[in-house]
C-alpha cells in the first residue's frame, strides 16, 4: 500500500480525531465479565400481545450477588423488535428501573436495560445468544463507541398458563442509549432525513468494515434501523450499531436477507458502506489488521460458553475477512469498489 505525504498527513489527523475518549467509570453491572445470574417471571402471551410501547408489565427480578445470596427489585418490562415479536417464542425485552429500587445493588446507575433472549426454547439457542454477544465484543477492540455488554445466565418462569413454566437459558443485557451518549458527553440525535454522509469519516468506516466482517446487512443510518445516531462535540455523528441476529456470524435459522439486496444468505458478505476518501479506507483496513490478534481472541474468551464444534467455524469465518484485508485486489474488488454512492 502506497501513501502519498498527504494521504499520510491525513492518516494522521484521522488517528487524532477518532476520538478515543477517555470513558467514565462503567455501571457496576457492565464492570464485570462473570454472568449474572437471574429470575424473571411474568406471562409471555400476555408481553408479546401488548404493542403499545407505552405500557409495561410489573414485576419483579431477583438477582444472585456477589456473595451468593439473593436479592430482588421491582421492574416494569415490555417486548421489543417487530420481527422477534411475531416470530419467536420469547420476545426480547426493554427492562426499565426506578434509581430507588436500584441503589446499593448491582443494578445501580442503570434506568433502562435491553435483555436479549433466544428466539426459540431450542438446544441451539443458547449458542445463538453467545454468537450475537460476541458480536458486540468484536467491536470493542477498534472502537470506543459501542454499547457495553452483560451475559445473563436467566431463569424465566411463564406465567402464560395456570401452571407456571420455568426455561433456563443464556441471555445477555445491552446498556441504555443515554449511558453511552452520558460517557462521551454527547446525546442520542434523531432524526428522519439523517443522511450517512453526516456520520464522522472514520467512525462510519469503522462501522461499515464491521458490518462487512460479521456479514449484517440488517442495518441502516439513514433509517436509524438497528443503529442509535450519537452527536458529540456539537456537530460530529457517530453510528451505535446493535441487534446483529440476522449477521452471518450469528446464522440464526430465522435470519434472512432482504429481497432488494444481491446476495441470497446471511453468510454472504456485501459491503453496504458509503464511498469515503480512499485514505480513510486504507486508515481502517489497517487498524482491523493491527486489531487481528485481539479481535479473534475475543472468541477463544468465549469458548467455555460455546459448543465446542462451533470455534472452528467462527474462527474460519472471521479469518476470511482478514484474508481480503491482507490482499490489495481482494480489498479492492470486495469493499473499497463496492462502496455506496447514493
Amino acid at each position: 500500500m502506497k501513501t502519498t505525504i498527504l494521504s499520510a498527513c491525513l492518516i494522521f489527523l484521522l488517528t487524532l480525531s477518532i476520538g478515543y475518549a477517555q470513558k467514565s467509570k462503567d455501571t457496576e453491572l457492565f464492570s464485570g465479565d462473570k454472568p449474572v445470574t437471574l429470575k424473571i417471571a411474568f406471562s409471555i402471551r400476555d408481553v408479546k400481545k401488548q404493542t403499545v410501547d407505552t405500557i409495561f408489565t410489573n414485576t419483579m427480578m431477583s438477582f444472585q450477588t456477589a456473595d451468593g445470596n439473593w436479592d430482588s427489585i421491582k421492574i416494569d418490562l415490555r417486548a421489543r423488535g417487530n420481527f422477534r415479536r411475531k416470530n419467536c417464542f420469547f420476545p426480547p425485552l426493554r427492562i426499565r428501573m426506578k434509581k430507588k429500587d436500584t441503589d446499593g445493588t448491582l443494578f445501580a446507575g442503570n434506568k433502562s436495560l435491553k435483555l436479549v433472549v433466544p428466539c426459540q426454547n431450542a438446544k441451539t439457542s443458547s449458542d445463538l445468544i453467545i454468537k450475537e454477544y460476541l458480536a458486540y465484543q468484536l467491536y470493542e477492540p477498534v472502537t470506543p463507541y459501542h454499547f457495553n455488554t452483560r451475559l445473563v445466565n436467566l431463569t424465566l418462569i411463564d406465567q402464560s398458563a395456570k401452571q407456571p413454566k420455568a426455561y433456563t437459558m443464556k441471555a445477555f443485557f445491552i446498556e441504555d442509549d443515554d449511558l453511552v451518549a452520558k460517557r462521551f458527553k454527547g446525546k442520542i440525535y434523531e432524526d428522519p432525513n439523517f443522511h450517512p454522509v453526516r456520520l464522522r469519516d472514520t467512525a462510519a468506516v469503522i462501522n461499515d468494515f464491521f458490518h462487512y466482517m460479521i456479514a449484517n446487512t440488517d442495518w441502516s443510518a439513514m433509517a436509524q434501523h438497528n443503529m442509535k445516531i450519537m452527536q458529540v462535540n456539537n456537530a460530529e455523528y457517530i453510528p451505535l450499531p446493535y441487534d446483529f441476529d440476522m449477521s452471518g456470524l450469528v446464522s440464526a435459522p430465522y435470519a434472512q436477507v432482504s429481497e432488494q439486496l444481491p446476495i441470497s444468505s446471511v453468510r454472504e458478505r456485501l459491503y453496504r458502506g458509503f464511498c469515503r476518501p480512499e485514505p480513510i479506507f486504507q486508515y481502517v483496513r489497517q487498524l482491523y489488521l493491527d486489531k487481528e490478534g485481539e479481535i479473534m481472541s475475543q472468541i477463544t474468551s468465549l469458548q467455555s460458553e460455546l459448543n465446542p464444534k462451533e470455534t472452528p467455524g467462527i474462527q474460519k469465518y472471521l479469518g476470511e475477512f482478514f484474508t481480503i484485508l491482507k490482499n490489495d485486489k481482494s480489498f479492492k474488488d470486495n469493499i473499497y469498489s463496492k462502496c455506496r454512492t447514493k
